[in-house]
């Protein structure tokens, strides 16, 4: 399992990363009209984040919750998918960021290939929500949790104040 947290915590820095380089001081997202629907995707996947980095970090999910959490992954997945077309009608990305977000999802993939036996295995086991602790990780966890929340909230409240883009746009 730490290994899979290992690919989760690579993921969440390159994912800072990306939003504050490429999202906040290049793009100026949160007040570009035209990245309001990308912003509230963003928020969308941040908030799944926040679920999988709070619940990795401390628990097992075992039985249906189990498949809860595969379906927050999937939804990820879905949201991401969507992200990476919005984007593409909305914004001409740097090369830098589109590299990120290739990276970005390989370690994905790295993350789901290690984590998704482990759910097939919790998922075989009654219902429960079992305690783990894996020590500073479970603590690195926990921040990204707090801090990929926080910046859902953000881009949530950004996409409310900005007003829809303009017919052809």
């Amino acid at each position: 399992m730490i290994t899979a947290l290992t690919f989760l915590i690579a993921q969440g820095i390159l994912g800072a990363l990306d939003t504050l380089i490429y999202h906040e001081l290049r793009a100026h997202l949160p007040s570009t009209p035209a990245a309001r629907r990308e912003l509230r995707l963003h928020a969308a996947r941040d908030f799944a984040y926040a679920i999988i980095f709070a619940l990795l970090g401390w628990f097992e999910p075992h039985g249906t919750l189990a498949w809860a959490l595969a379906a927050v992954l999937a939804m990820e997945i879905v949201i991401t998918l969507y992200d990476f077309v919005e984007e593409d009608a909305t914004r001409r990305l740097p090369a830098g960021e589109r590299i990120m977000h290739t990276i970005m999802a390989i370690i994905y993939g790295a993350f789901l290939a290690h984590l998704v036996p482990q759910i097939v295995l919790w998922g075989r086991l009654p219902n429960a929500l079992a305690a783990t602790d894996y020590g500073p990780v479970s603590w690195i966890m926990t921040a990204f949790a707090c801090g990929v929340f926080l910046s859902g909230v953000r881009d949530l409240a950004a996409s409310m104040k900005l007003k829809p883009p303009g017919p052809g746009v």
